[in-house]
């Protein structure tokens, strides 16, 4: 470090004492000084080709980078953004918003792994759940079924009482004929709802496998 420091304080002397730099200044210009009494600035960059470059106003090679601003002594005073085009700083722009919204799932997703092991902190407690949850299902599929039963016996009752009608069936009474259509509706609801509670028994592994990949690795770390 300090022989890089000895290095600009001598680059500095010798452009001030000889009046040369490495980026000529335009006629007529000024040269930059910096704040007040602290002596003139050095610029500093690398180019697209990797070359450093120093001059003593920002480098017109370097518009497109990052420059830096240096004391006498050789430390950064301050940096110079890149100037960008409207279609860079555009890029820029959306390159930053993606990046803030993967930062953003990344903290969301670590909330939500810190919630999973806080809930289920074993593969015991997460087994224990995912088979209390599958009960609950099975209990109503099980209620269900049982009612398709009751519906069964209903649909033999009204059978025996068609019974009587077998020879010409347009003669059964509309009750009948009610109870018929009734009966077979309440059969489609019920073997409809089973349907639904057996893709629901899926989802439910589904839910759990997914969490149970997720939390094996956070239960071995723990």
């Amino acid at each position: 470090m300090a022989r890089t420091q000895a290095l600009y304080a001598s680059l500095a002397l010798s452009l001030a004492a000889a009046g040369a730099v490495h980026a000529q200044p335009q006629a007529g210009a000024r040269p930059a000084t910096g704040d007040a009494g602290s002596g003139p600035s050095i610029y500093s960059c690398t180019d697209a080709k990797g070359r450093t470059i120093t001059a003593d106003r920002p480098i017109p090679d370097c518009i497109d980078r990052e420059q830096r601003e240096l004391n006498p002594s050789g430390t950064t005073r301050r940096k110079l953004e890149p100037t960008y085009t409207a279609r860079e700083q555009a890029e820029r722009e959306e390159r930053e918003r993606q990046a803030q919204l993967l930062a953003a799932r990344q903290l969301e997703e670590r909330r939500r792994e810190r919630a999973l092991l806080i809930r289920y902190p074993t593969p015991m407690a997460h087994d224990r759940e995912r088979a209390e949850a599958l009960v609950q299902i099975d209990a109503v599929i099980q209620a269900a079924k049982k009612r398709l039963g009751e519906l069964a016996d209903e649909r033999k009752r009204i059978d025996d009482e068609l019974e009587f009608y077998k020879k010409d069936p347009s003669k059964a009474p509309d009750s009948i004929r009610r109870k018929v259509e009734d009966n077979a509706r309440s059969v489609a609801v019920q073997n409809r709802f089973i349907g639904e509670q057996e893709d629901e028994k899926k989802r439910v592994n589904v839910r759990f496998d997914e969490e149970q990949a997720r939390l094996k690795p956070l239960w071995a770390a723990k």
